[in-house]
C-alpha cells in the first residue's frame, strides 16, 4: 500500500461517510464510526496489516499539529469568555478528568485486569499524544492506550450529541467543554457540527484535560498503583 493510496483513500472514505450521515443521521452512520469500520473491513479483505496502513497514512496524522495551532484564532476571539468562565472550566474539567480516571480504574478492577493493562486504560480520556506519554510514565502499554483512546473518542463522538440533546444542554460553552473533555479530538469534530463557539471550547476542554491529567499522574495515579499492589 502506497502513501498516496492510504491518504487519498482515507480522506475519500471519510468524505463519503459524512455524506451518508448528512442524508441518514443515525448513530451508527456517524462519520467517525462508519469510516473507521469501512477502513478496518477494507484492510481485512485486502490483507494489509494495520501497522502498514498506519505507517503509510501518517501524513494525515501530521496535519493534527497545524489544525490544533489554527484553533488559536477562535480561542483568541473568545478570550473574554474564557477569562469570565475560567474557574468554571477548571473545576468542570478537573472533575471530568477525575471521574474518567476513577471509572476506568473501577472497570479494570471489576474485570480483573492486571496492573499493566490497568495503567494502559487510565489515560483513555486524553488526546492520543498526551495519553501515550502518560501511559509510558505510569507503566502502561502505549499501543493499548492508543486503542482505548480511539474507542473512547468514537463512542463519545457518536453518543455525545445525543446525550446533549436528551439533557437539553443549550449553552455552547457547556456543549463544547463536554465534548472536548469526554471525547477529545473526536468530540471536537462533533462540536464543529454545532458551531465555532462549541468547537473552540471543545478544543479548550481537550487542552485543559491534558494538562489536568498530567497533574493527576503525579498525585492520584501513584495512590492507585499502591492500591493495586496491596
Amino acid at each position: 500500500m502506497s502513501m498516496m493510496i492510504a491518504i487519498i483513500g482515507t480522506m475519500t472514505i471519510y468524505y463519503l461517510a459524512k455524506k451518508v450521515y448528512k442524508k441518514w443521521s443515525y448513530p451508527f452512520f456517524n462519520p467517525l464510526l462508519l469510516s473507521t469500520t469501512v477502513i478496518i473491513a477494507i484492510l481485512y479483505f485486502i490483507n494489509v496489516p494495520a501497522n502498514t496502513y498506519i505507517d503509510q497514512a501518517k501524513g494525515i496524522t501530521h496535519l493534527l499539529g497545524p489544525a490544533t495551532v489554527a484553533f488559536a484564532i477562535p480561542i483568541y476571539k473568545y478570550m473574554p469568555l474564557l477569562k469570565k468562565y475560567f474557574a468554571n472550566i477548571v473545576v468542570s474539567i478537573s472533575s471530568g478528568s477525575l471521574v474518567s480516571i476513577l471509572s476506568s480504574f473501577v472497570i479494570a478492577l471489576i474485570v480483573h485486569l492486571n496492573p499493566e493493562l490497568t495503567m494502559s486504560i487510565l489515560p483513555r480520556s486524553v488526546t492520543t499524544p498526551v495519553a501515550i506519554e502518560i501511559s509510558q510514565g505510569i507503566g502502561g502499554l502505549p499501543s493499548l492506550t492508543t486503542i482505548f483512546v480511539i474507542i473512547t473518542g468514537i463512542i463519545g463522538g457518536v453518543m455525545g450529541p445525543y446525550i446533549i440533546k436528551w439533557f437539553s444542554i443549550q449553552s455552547p460553552i457547556a456543549r463544547g467543554l463536554a465534548l472536548g473533555m469526554g471525547a477529545h479530538g473526536s468530540g471536537t469534530s462533533a462540536a464543529m457540527e454545532y458551531g465555532e463557539k462549541e468547537a473552540t471550547f471543545s478544543m479548550i476542554g481537550l487542552i485543559f484535560a491534558a494538562w489536568i491529567s498530567l497533574f493527576w499522574v503525579n498525585s492520584l495515579i501513584p495512590s492507585l498503583l499502591l492500591f493495586i499492589r496491596i
